[in-house]
């Protein structure tokens, strides 16, 4: 199977195709705040061009959050978009879950929680087993309670925002390490996740954890919160 899987929850533009029979991926990841709706699409053709064309692709997958609420609606947008056309499943992966995925490891024991700055002293968080079952379901929370739940035992700590995790728990006392502190998920994990979902209970929808931080005013001008 061929899936083709693209994100733009947070500050990159990312773009894969990975082939489950032999193992080969095609990706391209281009760091940004912005402008991910304009560059999506020209690196998704890219992508899939260089990958052998678009009608090798068998399913598609995005990243539905958390993240930023307009990345979300570009990636979402354009998956649906993507799959309707190729007439082949679209499925939705959790930011946090893809963050995680690749430092999952049955044989060390360790926990794996992952931080996303949500502004505000908030983050995304969510806590996960060394057998990747989540034990604090996803939310967005104060950062100090993020660091109480850690619990005593030594955690890995992934997510753009783990370097305040960090130190929020090396206060409390929680001993720690950052294995990742990159500033979106690995693509290339987004796909491998999206093989393993099943298109019936991973819909492309996104996942708001929090309010919008701009919303209208009566008068129909925006405020920031």
């Amino acid at each position: 199977m061929r899936i083709l899987a693209i994100d733009t929850a947070l500050e990159a533009c990312s773009a894969s195709v990975f082939d489950s029979d032999d193992g080969a991926i095609v990706s391209q990841t281009l760091p940004m705040a912005r402008g991910q709706a304009e560059a999506l699409i020209p690196l998704v053709r890219d992508v899939v061009e260089r990958a052998g064309g678009f009608s090798l692709i068998d399913r598609v997958a995005t990243t539905v959050g958390p993240g930023s609420f307009t990345g979300l609606r570009v990636a979402i947008s354009a998956a649906r978009a993507f799959a309707l056309s190729l007439r082949v499943p679209c499925v939705g992966i959790s930011t946090l879950a893809a963050i995680a995925a690749p430092h999952i490891d049955e044989n060390d024991g360790q926990h794996v929680a992952v931080a996303i700055d949500a502004r505000h002293g908030h983050v995304y968080f969510e806590l996960f087993s060394n057998r990747g079952r989540s034990i604090v379901e996803a939310g967005c929370i104060p950062l100090r309670e993020a660091a109480r739940v850690l619990g005593p035992a030594t955690v890995k700590m992934a997510g753009p925002a783990a370097p305040l995790l960090f130190e929020e728990a090396k206060a409390a006392g929680t001993a720690g390490q950052i294995v990742d502190a990159s500033p979106a998920p690995d693509i290339d994990w987004v796909a491998r996740l999206g093989l393993l979902a099943d298109p019936a209970d991973s819909p492309p929808r996104p996942t708001y954890l929090k309010p919008a931080d701009a919303t209208p005013q009566q008068n129909g001008q925006i405020a920031r919160q």
